[in-house]
């Protein structure tokens, strides 16, 4: 990346820190700038591999149903010359035939509607949801939140003024959830501590998933669980198992060190056992641990999940069963998936270690916003196809071919040409972005041209409940 580049993606903001106290600026107001790293602008670069795996998975799709137009064209254009009474003539006078025949198209036209049938993907529904709402006696708000961690003990004046500044900016409201145990004297890391937020949250989003969809847990047959940082022996889904006596052949699956991300990953694994497994319903639980992760050291880019990290957890009930369509709430079209794992500046961004003093906490590196961007480029550019309109579609195409064909000749001209980037508020009636930060927000409502209604879901859920990780997908 040339330095040029690098510079369009720094965002500066002057902070007024108000009037200094001591020292020899005392009585003197004092301002500082603050340089972040915005997401990269989705205009400026399209990798066109990624385009061309969205239209793969298109034609995979489509191949059978793109049959059918060519076929009644095909038809009409044969018998649309001819009159009611020509085609009752060759039916039924000019024709010949005997019960060999008659049978032969018949069974070739069953098995060509069964092999249709059999082969296409069955369709998966969202029968309802749940998210665990903690009890109002865990609210905290930012002022309580850095008065507690005051009193705590745990922190040193430059660590509780570093998570003031990045709380009053962060987009989190009053009325967000922590573990009591966060501001105790007491060590909350512990797996005691974990597993009672886990059967906190777990447990009780289950409850009222299992009352609203009136079904059984002994009717579930896939389990897939994911929480980040905490995973214990025996695992989270075992928890679940365990309490609610499901039964012996469930498939249960506990997804691990996935990240904010892990709540989509997880409906990818349920949607793809429900296809091997007919009748069936799939439980997913999307939760992380505040308790069992908190840092409580020195290191500022450990600090910073303290400060967005909140309580919740929330359970999806999936289906294949047919007759769940009505009573569905969505049906399940299109996943896509990026996996940057394999660039070793993604794959430390968000690390867990310890730091100097020997306490284990996630570092967070300052290429996050950089990196997150670049993949969710690459994700929009690949689910384009699967569901944008033609129209958009083809100029789209058409722009990132040109560039593609005349990157090497005129680049001043080139420069002028960005790719056209397509207008997604033609293909989705609703947006729910992943609840990070103010900032995240901010730059992706900027960078795909949003409206504020567009995101107003997500900023309330930011602003009411923080970050919950997996569960605030």
């Amino acid at each position: 990346m040339s330095k040029r580049n690098e510079q369009d993606l720094l965002s500066t903001e002057i902070v007024n820190r108000g009037i200094e106290s001591s020292g020899p600026n005392a009585g003197s107001m004092t301002f500082s700038v603050r340089v972040r790293k915005r997401l990269p602008d989705f205009l400026q670069s399209v990798n066109l591999k990624y385009v061309k795996l969205g239209y793969r998975y298109l034609i995979n799709h489509a191949i059978y149903l793109a049959t059918i137009p060519v076929l009644v064209l095909v038809f009409s254009a044969e018998v649309g010359s001819l009159s009611r009474e020509e085609i009752w003539k060759k039916l039924w006078e000019d024709a010949s035939y005997d019960l060999v025949t008659v049978l032969g198209f018949f069974g070739v036209f069953v098995f060509t509607l069964s092999v249709y049938f059999m082969s296409r993907p069955r369709s998966v529904y969202l029968v309802d949801f749940a998210c665990y709402k903690p009890h109002d006696d865990l609210k905290v708000s930012k002022e309580q939140f850095i008065e507690q961690a005051r009193i705590s003990g745990k922190f040193d004046e430059a660590s509780l003024e570093f998570q003031k500044r990045i709380l009053e900016a962060s987009g989190i409201g009053d009325e967000s959830y922590i573990p009591k145990s966060v501001m105790s004297n007491e060590r909350c890391t512990t797996m005691k501590e974990g597993r009672l937020e886990a059967s906190t949250v777990m447990f009780g989003a289950l409850d009222e998933l299992f009352e609203k969809t009136k079904v059984r847990p002994k009717d579930v047959g896939v389990l897939v669980v994911n929480c980040s940082i905490f995973n214990p022996t025996p695992s989270l889904s075992a928890m679940i198992i365990n309490h609610y006596k499901m039964r012996g052949n469930i498939l249960s699956y506990n997804l691990g060190g996935m990240g904010c991300s892990a709540g989509i990953i997880a409906i990818d694994l349920a949607r793809d056992m429900l296809q091997g497994n007919p009748n069936n319903y799939a439980v997913v639980v999307s939760t992380e641990m505040v308790g069992f992760n908190w840092y409580p050291g020195r290191d500022r880019s450990m600090l910073i999940p303290n400060c967005f990290f909140r309580m919740g957890c929330s359970a999806v009930m999936l289906s294949n069963r047919r007759r769940d369509y009505g009573r569905a709430k969505y049906r399940l079209e299109h996943i896509v998936r990026t996996h940057k794992g394999a660039d070793d500046r993604s794959f430390r961004c968000v690390y867990q270690e310890e730091d100097d003093q020997k306490f284990k906490g996630v570092k967070v590196s300052k290429d996050l916003m950089e990196i997150g961007g670049d993949a969710l480029k690459t994700n929009i550019t690949t689910l384009g196809p699967l569901v944008l309109p033609f129209s958009e579609q083809l100029i789209f195409f058409g722009t990132l071919l040109y560039r593609y064909l005349f990157k090497g000749k005129d680049r001043s001209h080139l420069e002028q040409t960005k790719p056209y980037i397509p207008d997604y508020k033609l293909a989705f009636e609703h947006f729910c972005v992943h609840a990070a930060s103010k900032t995240v927000l901010d730059e992706l409502q900027r960078n795909l041209e949003l409206s504020d209604k567009n995101l107003e879901a997500s900023r309330m859920t930011l602003q009411r409940f923080g970050n919950t990780s997996s569960s605030s997908q």
